[in-house]
């Protein structure tokens, strides 16, 4: 039996134990030198500070506590980032350090175990599928055989909204946009248009919108420990009912093109028609010369990446865009100029127009500078750095808040104002020290570095051209009127209201499309 002789040793175990472990934190919190922030809360850290708009609340505590500060979304330490040069400091002097994305329960799941391009970890994977993505995907190359279809797509948006302003009758400018965006995509991807079939159409973009939101949600499991088996917000079941979904259309789809690829190999006959992207992926899965091969699941979940990517995003850039020139009829109208003196009014405006239309192109990236359709950033350390004299541990979470860069009094005149002139020289040619690629840290709504969006070039030509045909070919007015658009933004940076317009043709007769 222990005697009271064994307890006491235990207990003095115990104390000698915690005052050694106590002496040893203070030490290290003495030698260690954190970014400011606001007090926690137990448990949950600093959650209840984030709000419905996490990138307005982030903002908020920018201006009490910096441009850079520490938060703990429960038990993971977190660094908010809020200004161009704190900004260059992480994702270009720092950018091997913060190379990683953190690895959330609901994208780990939907993404396959994170075998994307997106979600994987740093290392020779990633490189393999960001050189992938940047060569053969969606590579300038790539983009330009899909020029035609580009344009097939938006003749029939056009036949749309021209069928409606023959009618007099109202246009859900966001649900058109989405549309168009959804079936410029599938068709790029798997040579389907996503509207073929309204019924199968209306389902896909119900998924997808799930798979999206489920993407982007914050999972209490992530962050708190003792929920990590709990699933109290009911997530486990609708990642698997989502996925499930994804992966039965997309398993039929490859199973169809693969045995079109077996036919067309027994009949020695290639042919000459365009691949799309997943006739792409499954030559390199064939391929046994690869330096990697590819898996089935790492191909749905490339074509999950390209798709949430392409549609959602691209689509509330457009719309943003949309409701700004309404807004500001001025503009529109110098923008329609422009279009008309280069373009004229005999045909559509064309891929090859943008660079000569370098007014529609300040109004996009204005559009971004203050409506980026990924309002943040996030990535996570792989190693410890000293940043600013911060020491800043593995496994830190970045946030980097391109909505308040976009705001940033000390580096754009007049933040809040939509004015696309601020990109332009006086002689109305583009200013090239503020791209959009990543190069200059004022304007990052495709982020920068190592895990830039490879996607840059088709997001812009479908915005651009888009854009741009909406002006060229009608006006627009709110309700049948002259009034303006609701401007509110919603949880995720998008239009937070319908934008609910009459369209009204200018061009007669409305120019046909062409090859």
């Amino acid at each position: 039996m222990v005697d009271v002789q064994d307890y006491i040793i235990l207990f003095l175990i115990w104390l000698v134990s915690v005052v050694v472990v106590h002496v040893l934190f203070t030490k290290y919190r003495s030698r260690v030198r954190r970014p400011p922030g606001p007090l926690a809360l137990p448990i949950i850290g600093h959650f209840h500070l984030l709000g419905s708009k996490p990138y307005q609340s982030l903002h908020k505590l920018s201006l009490r506590y910096g441009p850079l500060f520490q938060l703990f979304l429960g038990s993971i330490p977190c660094v908010v980032v809020s200004s161009p040069e704190m900004a260059k400091e992480f994702l270009q002097t720092h950018d091997i350090s913060f190379s990683n994305r953190p690895k959330l329960s609901n994208g780990d799941y939907l993404t396959y175990g994170s075998v994307d391009l997106a979600f994987s970890s740093y290392g020779p994977y990633w490189k393999f599928m960001k050189k992938l993505c940047m060569t053969k995907l969606l590579g300038l190359q790539t983009l330009e055989k899909f020029v035609p279809v580009m344009r097939e797509e938006r003749h029939l948006f056009l036949q749309t909204l021209l069928g409606k302003a023959e009618a007099g009758e109202t246009v859900d400018v966001k649900g058109e946009i989405m549309r168009l965006t959804n079936n410029l995509v599938t068709r790029i991807l798997l040579r389907h248009r996503c509207s073929e079939n309204e019924d199968d159409a209306s389902e896909v973009r119900e998924f997808m919108k799930e798979i999206v939101q489920l993407t982007g949600s914050f999972n209490l499991a992530d962050f708190i420990w003792f929920c990590k088996h709990l699933d109290l917000q009911r997530f486990k079941k609708r990642v698997k009912e989502a996925r499930g979904r994804f992966d039965a259309m997309i398993e039929r789809i490859m199973k169809a093109h693969e045995e079109e690829r077996r036919k067309k190999r027994d009949m020695n006959n290639g042919g000459d028609a365009v691949n799309d992207l997943l006739d792409i992926l499954l030559d390199i899965m064939e391929d046994e010369k690869e330096e990697m091969r590819l898996t089935r699941e790492n191909i749905k979940a490339i074509i999950l990446n390209i798709f949430g990517g392409g549609t959602d995003t691209s689509a509330a850039a457009a719309v943003w865009a949309v409701a700004e020139l309404i807004n500001h009829p001025s503009i529109m109208e110098k923008a329609r100029q422009e279009i008309d003196s280069v373009v004229g009014k005999d045909r559509l405006v064309e891929e090859s127009d943008i660079a000569n239309l370098p007014y529609l192109q300040a109004i996009v990236k204005e559009t971004l500078r203050l409506h980026p359709p990924g309002a943040i950033i996030a990535r996570e350390s792989i190693e410890d750095c000293t940043i600013r004299g911060y020491d800043i541990p593995t496994k830190t979470q970045l946030f980097v808040n391109l909505w308040a860069i976009g705001r940033d009094p000390n580096y754009w005149e007049n933040p809040l104002e939509f004015w696309p002139e601020r990109f332009l020289r006086e002689d109305g040619s583009l200013k090239s020290q503020l791209d959009v690629k990543g190069q200059h840290f004022h304007l990052l709504p495709f982020g920068s570095g190592r895990r830039i969006c490879p996607g840059i070039s088709l997001a812009l030509q479908v915005v651009q051209t888009s854009l741009a045909a909406m002006i060229q070919c009608f006006e627009w007015r709110v309700g049948g009127g002259n009034g303006n658009v609701d401007m509110e933004e919603g949880p995720d940076a998008s239009l937070a209201h319908p934008l609910v317009c009459v369209p009204v043709a200018r061009l007669n007769p409305f120019p046909n499309y062409t090859m």
